[in-house]
């Protein structure tokens, strides 16, 4: 068997060198820093930007009317073309007059008769006045006298009546716009027999200058739409997509009186100039109800902000290009911009490109602007 043979003391020094070495080696390799992280950053800002509410509403006709007739005839004829703007006072149809002639000439026929017929009683009465001062008629004969005059009076005040219902009826032949608005479509044509008052309209007019758009918003808003509309106007901007928010701007109108319990949500209305008649009644448009102005306040770009377990957070940019992560309050989200309510100060840079590969302390540099390929000369 053969001797273990230890290591001499000169073996031992070079083991112990050697392990040194290697864990130099180790410790410095783990102290290397790393290379910056390209970012893109950006400057939060004190600005002042509108705190809006955003819904989706549909035009609404400002005034709605359904045209019936007030009398029975035969449409004779109609002055409107379908799709048409009218004016208050414009007539639209007319029906057959002729038999509401007649009528008037009767009603008037006989109130002249009975005109007549009253002044011959009153001379009447007047001749036997004196007769009866001086006994020579009985108190009976001149008290029927009297009644007589009396019904007569009361007959011509009835035919005058009669007069004016036949001349309302002849006037009623001609249907008039009540307001200014479009026409829809002509529901009945000319030759047709028209009940007065009947069940369907004749046609629909709609005012659409100026116009109404409704929307809902959720009943959270109630409050703040109550509070800030109790000392002024709201305003309103209705844009269709593919259209600028601020094309059309009208003013909150009406708030409903009680909050939609199967939606959660409060009916409001807000009424538009539309001049320029590009809302339509029923058209789906977006809405932005603007409750107040938020005045220098901290904005950073929404896309800076991040979300972990503990809240939303950024990364600010320190001075020595290394970055800090800050947990922060968003108070309110608008487009591209989120107002921070604390966390980030005016003039502090965060980032809002990057931010996958960063951890607190990581150093960073900022990419450079992309300049876009250049053309070639030909």
């Amino acid at each position: 068997m053969k001797d273990i043979q230890r290591p001499g003391k000169k073996n031992m020094m070079g083991l112990l060198a050697a392990a040194v070495l290697i864990g130099g080696c180790s410790h410095e390799s783990s102290t290397v820093r790393q290379p910056p992280v390209p970012i893109v950053s950006a400057e939060a800002a004190a600005k002042t930007i509108p705190f809006e509410i955003v819904s989706i509403g549909s035009g609404e006709a400002y005034k709605t009317v359904s045209i019936r007739s007030q009398v029975g005839g035969v449409l004779s004829r109609v002055y409107f073309k379908e799709g048409e703007h009218v004016k208050t006072g414009d007539r639209l149809f007319l029906i057959d007059p002729a038999p509401f002639e007649a009528a008037l000439r009767a009603a008037e026929a006989k109130r002249d008769r009975d005109l007549a017929t009253l002044k011959y009683t009153e001379e009447s009465v007047r001749r036997y006045d004196e007769l009866a001062k001086k006994d020579y008629i009985t108190a009976q004969e001149y008290s029927n006298l009297r009644t007589g005059l009396e019904t007569i009076r009361a007959t011509v005040q009835s035919d005058e009546a009669d007069v004016e219902s036949a001349r309302l009826n002849l006037d009623y032949c001609s249907v008039e716009s009540p307001l200014n608005g479009r026409m829809g479509t002509l529901l009945i044509d000319e030759g047709n027999v028209v009940r007065a008052s009947g069940d369907n309209p004749m046609v629909v007019i709609h005012q659409i200058k100026p116009m109404f758009v409704r929307f809902a918003v959720p009943e959270q808003h109630l409050p703040d739409i109550l509070k800030y509309s109790a000392t002024e106007s709201l305003e309103v901007r209705a844009f269709a997509p593919g259209e600028s928010p601020d094309d059309r701007r009208g003013s909150l109108t009406f708030i409903d009186n009680a909050v939609d319990a199967s939606t959660g949500t409060i009916l409001l209305k807000a009424e538009f100039p539309n001049e320029d008649l590009t809302l339509w009644p029923g058209e789906f448009v977006n809405v932005v109800l603007v409750l107040k102005q938020l005045e220098n306040v901290v904005v950073v770009p929404a896309q800076a902000v991040g979300t972990g377990q503990m809240g939303d957070y950024v990364f600010v940019v320190s001075q020595d290009n290394t970055v800090d992560l800050r947990p922060v309050t968003v108070s309110y989200r608008r487009d591209n911009d989120a107002v921070i309510e604390n966390g980030v100060q005016a003039g502090e840079r965060v980032v809002v490109d990057g931010q996958l590969r960063l951890r607190p302390g990581s150093a960073v540099v900022e990419k450079p602007a992309d300049t876009g390929t250049k053309a070639n000369s030909s």
